[in-house]
């Protein structure tokens, strides 16, 4: 039995609990009414582990507790669900990391640092020369975690969204 926890890519087998936590997150972040998608929705969108990227190529890294005595098979306790993005400016590619997270009974134990580094992992692989996502300005304690990890703030960057009625409008005739 390893001592550490270990992360792996996630399977289709993994999609119901890849929902579980997105409503998890969502219904932490007060915006669980706004959750759409589904088993379904999930299984045609994401990419995963031993299968051709889908165009998009959105994966899900878990990440799961070393087994004890008491728990000898653990299930993940945490995701990053991340896609390859690119650098104009530095001409290189990079992460975004669209959701991070860690079920509250396992926070503190260090699992959404070691999610943080395995990415960051991915992308110095890949040359990379980024590794960047978004964090809600009430979410203090997610805040104060990245900072710890060597994060900063982009304030003069602000993120920008189209959708619903407003893209279909602009994507129109």
């Amino acid at each position: 039995m390893s001592d550490q926890p270990t992360i792996r890519l996630a399977t289709r087998e993994d999609v119901p609990l890849i929902l579980q936590f997105i409503r998890e997150l969502a219904d932490y972040e007060k915006a669980l009414h706004e959750v759409e998608a589904t088993n379904e929705s999930l299984l045609e969108t994401l990419s995963f582990a031993n299968e051709p990227p889908k165009r998009g190529s959105v994966y899900t890294a878990l990440i799961t507790p070393p087994a004890t005595p008491e728990t000898p098979a653990p299930i993940p306790v945490g995701m990053a669900l991340f896609f390859y993005n690119y650098s104009t400016w530095r001409a290189a590619p990079g992460i975004y990391l669209e959701d991070l997270y860690v079920q509250p009974s396992a926070r503190g134990h260090g699992f959404g640092f070691k999610l943080l580094k395995w990415l960051a992992g991915k992308v110095v692989e890949v040359k990379g020369r980024r590794l960047e996502w978004s964090v809600l300005k009430w979410n203090e304690p997610s805040i104060r975690f990245y900072e710890q990890v060597g994060a900063r703030g982009m304030e003069e960057w602000m993120k920008m969204m189209v959708e619903g009625d407003a893209l279909v409008k602009l994507a129109g005739p």
